[in-house]
């Protein structure tokens, strides 16, 4: 018994003098091409993780940014421990979420884009024109924003026992190389679920024309840019997670106040062919959103689960989020 008295004070002192584990000095983030990852590609391009990090007194954060062209990849990253957050739609997040039991949550919405499927062959004007000679490109098939919108406009416009109508006939193909086969007469793929810049650019080609908008599929913006990670990875890095969410709030801010900046700062990164007017006219259309704000996630949410997709069933989106978002007035 007395031995137990020493011994327990000099564990308590020790347990106390031990110094915090460091944060991370290291932080690896993934966004895809397009306007939808605009707040993650300025924060990139200016630096400003590391500006914010600097402010927090965190010291020199060594930032990596990886591209990737399509929500799998950017999951399998994650999994594999390869980045620590990656940025993508919402219907990856929900998988991955219930995948891992809870283990991965979003951090922040980044934006809510509109989605159109555009085709070049002149006999499809409606979603059921669609027949086996048409391909259509999306980013992921059967998961990602594009394919599932695709599965819930089918199970409008056929039944729910034909939701995967058109699973069969969408390709897998990055937005940018999307639109160069959607360009090219002779390239078997001849459609694309699209989203800006790369919309107004096909758009612009000859007998290009849009078929289907998601928002009219699901009545409104729907997140299809957020950012999410690891709850082992998040609970050990508060201070970096809180810088990276502050320079997300900068970001926001220029798109909102300051958007020919904002298209300035994308164009001077992505080197993408379209000019700083047209680009400008983009990202402060009246349906576009860039809020942190989980945006109609929960009608993904419930598709996915009725579909069998997801296993769990949902109650709110911030089961799938953490609770820094949770004062929001998401949905």
């Amino acid at each position: 018994m007395k031995l137990a008295r020493f011994i327990a004070p000099l564990v308590i002192a020790a347990g106390l003098s031990t110094p915090a584990l460091a944060e991370t000095a290291q932080l690896r983030i993934t966004h895809q091409p397009s306007t939808v990852y605009l707040p993650l590609i300025i924060m990139e391009h200016l630096k400003l993780v590391e500006e914010q990090a600097k402010k927090a007194d965190i010291g020199e954060l060594n930032v990596q940014w990886l591209t990737l062209t399509s929500g799998g990849a950017s999951v399998d990253a994650l999994m594999s421990g390869n980045v620590d957050l990656v940025t993508s739609g919402v219907s990856n997040l929900i998988l991955i979420w219930d995948k891992s039991k809870g283990e991965v949550k979003g951090v922040a919405g980044a934006s809510a884009v509109p989605m159109v499927l555009v085709t070049r062959d002149p006999a499809v004007k409606k979603l059921e024109d669609f027949t086996d000679r048409d391909r259509i490109a999306v980013p992921t098939v059967k998961v990602s924003m594009q394919a599932i919108v695709l599965q819930i406009a089918c199970e409008k416009q056929f039944g729910f026992e034909n939701r995967n109508k058109f699973d069969s006939i969408t390709v897998q193909l990055g937005h940018p190389d999307a639109a160069a086969a959607l360009s090219d007469p002779k390239n078997q793929i001849n459609s694309h679920f699209s989203l800006p810049p790369f919309l107004a650019m096909e758009l612009a080609m000859p007998d290009v024309h849009p078929v289907l908008n998601s928002s009219d599929v699901i009545g409104g913006p729907v997140s299809n840019g957020v950012v999410f990670g690891t709850k082992k990875f998040h609970d050990a890095n508060p201070k970096v997670m809180a810088a990276f969410s502050a320079a997300m709030d900068v970001a926001m801010d220029m798109i909102k106040n300051d958007p020919r900046k904002a298209a300035d700062v994308y164009l001077a990164a992505t080197k993408e062919k379209i000019s700083a007017d047209e680009l400008t006219k983009l990202i402060t259309a009246h349906d576009l959103l860039y809020t942190k704000t989980p945006t109609n996630t929960m009608k993904i949410a419930d598709y996915m689960h009725r579909a069998g997709m997801v296993k769990s069933d949902v109650k709110s989106w911030k089961d799938y989020f953490f609770p820094e978002l949770h004062s929001l007035p998401g949905t």
